[in-house]
């Protein structure tokens, strides 16, 4: 069951979601919202996921689905204190930064983005 190709799960996912980007009116009618707080090496769709082993980071939210997602990746690889260790290192050996460069690539969002903290 795990042992296919993992680019082209990657791919097939960064895919799936300009399908649904397309069919709302190329994402005009979305906004995406990530909540960063019990961030876990484990997907959310495991029923018993490993215990987060770093600090909540916050909401970020944009009408960009790849922006808000590299902003993501950004905020976890700048952790400090080794905080978020675990995720990275489950990240890259699965090469999981390909569903972004993908999804860049077919139209999807950019890799590009502005940060704007509104606590401030």
């Amino acid at each position: 069951m795990w042992s296919g190709d993992q680019d082209a799960f990657l791919e097939a996912m960064a895919e799936a979601g300009k399908s649904v980007s397309d069919y709302l009116g190329n994402g005009e009618r979305i906004v995406y919202i990530s909540v960063m707080n019990r961030l876990s090496v484990d997907c959310d769709c495991d029923g018993n996921p490993a215990e987060p082993d770093m600090h909540d980071i916050g909401i970020l939210a944009s009408t960009d689905p790849v922006a808000l997602d590299q902003a993501c990746i950004d905020l976890v690889y700048a952790q400090k204190d080794g905080d978020g260790a675990s995720l990275v290192q489950r990240i890259e050996p699965r090469n999981g930064l390909h569903t972004l460069e993908h999804a860049e690539e077919i139209g999807l969002g950019s890799r590009t983005y502005t940060l704007v903290n509104i606590d401030e």
